[in-house]
């Protein structure tokens, strides 16, 4: 698995891939994909390695996202791929050198003006871990601008491995996977249990304000980024802590300046656990996301499970918890790392880490799926779009996002022509 991701996970995913075998037949559409861009085609992966997250489009259709390594000191870039005659042309627009932050792991949001915005999970300065960072564009040239600097002495978080979002004041939310005011109680003992945080722009500077900070039973290490309802509630996920120790979904509500906290639900392993990636809301109020094992296939995946697609519906005041889908060690994939996705239809798009038709690649555990989750008479239906074979990219991270046409856009961290990641479109 690639560097940047949490040692608890990985400890996770060393218990999970170890000998999967099983197979079955999925419900399977012939759906096309092309490699628009494969790292590592430059001298020394100067032009990024391992995209493990998701991307943006600006208004002009060009893609925007990040790159956990290469570049020319091997901590990353901030790239670009635009359009150009039936292709794509890749621009790094900012390579991290470490002292500025290195292993961004988080998509990017862009502001009315067109400047991104964006967090590195690692380096900085002196003791910090990770940073929040902004570029911003000037006659063809970028300039990158530190905004925030996370030092865990200071218990403001530290190794924000999510992407962030905007309130309509302008205001920027995200979350840490560690630091925070409480150090024990959480697995690695003494790292903190992590945040979530507001970065705020008063007079032109922006302020780092510690909103939330998790002690465990009431979640632990959010991977996952943040949303926002009209009424400036956030909803999120926690990797691990809660009731029984397998993360939980929490609500963030804030109250004169003030926000507090409460557990929406509880993983308790036979219903999900694990859930590292964003939330998503419907029209409905309704929350949805994923788990990156657990589930009903407790027999599978070493008896953990292999993960789920999960609803969360208010109610009177109550959240109900309903698992849409159970993912099995086949070939419809398995272990769901990455946020989900609407289409006007309503229907949910996806990506699995492992699994897939080639189950001989990418090691041995098969290299992922795209697949699409399609509702009827409250049952929804699992059709497998497309699975990677290592040559057209393998073990996707990100979450997917649609163009005006339809089509599906996403990045894998392996895979591609120098086995180094690869950004592609699914045209279901």
């Amino acid at each position: 698995m690639q560097r940047g991701k949490s040692p608890i996970l990985s400890l996770r995913v060393l218990a999970l891939v170890l000998g999967f075998a099983a197979m079955s037949a999925p419900l399977f559409a012939a759906s096309k994909e092309k490699v628009l861009y494969s790292f590592c085609s430059l001298n020394y992966c100067v032009d990024g390695e391992q995209p493990d997250a998701g991307l943006v489009f600006d208004p002009a259709g060009n893609l925007y996202g990040t790159t956990y390594a290469g570049g020319t000191w091997d901590d990353g870039v901030v790239f670009q791929l635009a359009p150009n005659h039936g292709g794509w042309t890749e621009k790094v627009l900012h390579t991290f050198n470490g002292n500025d932050g290195a292993g961004p792991s988080a998509n990017l949001v862009l502001d009315a003006a067109g400047n991104l915005y964006g967090t590195a999970s690692e380096g900085g300065s002196g003791e910090s871990v990770g940073s929040v960072f902004e570029l911003v564009p000037n006659h063809g040239k970028w300039t990158e601008k530190v905004l925030h600097f996370f030092h865990p002495k200071e218990k403001d978080g530290a190794s924000p491995q999510a992407g962030l979002v905007w309130d309509v004041s302008g205001n920027l939310y995200g979350s840490t996977q560690f630091g925070g005011a409480y150090s024990s109680g959480c697995t690695p003992s003494g790292y903190g249990c992590g945040t979530v945080f507001e970065m705020a722009l008063n007079d032109g500077k922006w302020t780092e304000k510690v909103l939330h900070s998790f002690n465990g039973a009431d979640g632990a290490n959010p991977q996952g980024g943040l949303v926002l309802d009209a009424s400036g509630n956030l909803y999120g996920t926690t990797q691990q802590g809660g009731a029984y120790g397998y993360g939980t979904v929490f609500e963030l509500l804030p109250d004169n300046g003030r926000w507090t906290e409460k557990v929406l639900h509880s993983f308790d392993l036979g219903d999900g656990a694990g859930p590292v990636a964003s939330l998503i809301r419907d029209e409905s109020g309704n929350l949805y996301g994923t788990t990156w094992y657990g589930g009903a296939s407790g027999s599978a995946c070493f008896g953990y499970g292999c993960g789920t697609v999960f609803e969360l519906m208010p109610s009177r005041g109550r959240w109900i918890y309903k698992v849409l889908h159970n993912f099995y060690a086949d070939t419809n994939g398995y272990s769901l790392p990455a946020s989900l996705t609407f289409d006007q239809a309503g229907n949910l798009y996806g990506v699995t880490y492992y699994g897939g038709a080639d189950g001989s690649g990418c090691g041995g555990y098969g290299c992922g799926t795209v697949f699409e989750l399609i509702p009827s008479s409250g049952k929804w239906t699992l059709k497998v779009l497309f699975s990677f074979n290592d040559a057209d990219g393998g073990r996707p991270w990100g979450g997917l996002i649609f163009d005006k046409g339809g089509n599906l856009y996403g990045t894998t961290v392996l895979g591609g022509a120098i086995v180094a990641g690869t950004v592609f479109e699914i045209t279901p």
